[in-house]
């Protein structure tokens, strides 16, 4: 059993849905010459289900390498990263406005996955402990005018996500049909994080 977990995730609405579920967080965020971004490239002929994961651990390493440099008390970390695939094509965080109404207009009246993987770990003298899971959605968009396009745009909303919208803000309006976890398309799959967590150790419903 533990009193707390460490969230190594900048997400508001992350730290947001742990806070619903009872979970006390304490944030490990990274520190100001770690370059997190990196980790986000994309390989090459890369999967988006593979993609996801292979970055989430990647974060889970280096939040776990993070707690031990600063000596805090030991506690299970948990790192989460959300994409949004259409077909085969990864759409990650746009990098301008531009690369993000391209994004919206690709996703216009079209269904994507959007996948979240979680990861948590359990820092240990003798080896850390890893428990992982992954959460596959189906989101469908109606058609969207260039003008609908722009003016989510002009709100600032869409940049910092991935695929360039957030379900639970003015992207909701368009959401046509949802098939699978709606956390999990926030970035926090409830159930799958329920599972990791009570094999670490945290006991959640």
């Amino acid at each position: 059993m533990t009193d707390f977990i460490y969230l190594a995730s900048q997400s508001p609405r992350r730290l947001q849905l742990l806070e619903q579920w009872g979970v006390p967080c304490k944030l490990l965020l990274p520190d100001a010459d770690e370059d997190v971004e990196a980790l986000e490239a994309v390989k090459p002929g890369e999967k988006p289900a593979a993609y996801v994961q292979r970055v989430t651990g990647l974060k889970l390493q280096a939040a776990l390498a993070r707690l031990k440099q600063r000596g805090w008390p030991p506690s299970p970390v948990l790192c989460a990263d959300t994409t949004v695939a259409l077909g085969t094509r990864i759409l990650g965080k746009p990098e301008d406005k531009a690369d993000a109404m391209r994004m919206l207009a690709d996703l216009s009246g079209r269904r994507h996955r959007v996948l979240t993987a979680v990861a948590v770990g359990r820092p240990s003298q003798r080896g850390d402990k890893v428990w992982s899971a992954l959460s596959t959605s189906w989101v469908a968009f109606a058609p969207l005018t260039q003008g609908q396009i722009r003016r989510y745009v002009e709100s600032g909303e869409p940049m910092g996500k991935a695929g360039a919208y957030a379900i639970q803000g003015l992207a909701a309006l368009w959401t046509s049909h949802i098939s699978g976890s709606y956390s999990g398309i926030m970035g926090l799959p409830a159930h799958e994080t329920a599972q990791v967590l009570n094999a670490a150790g945290v006991l959640l419903g």
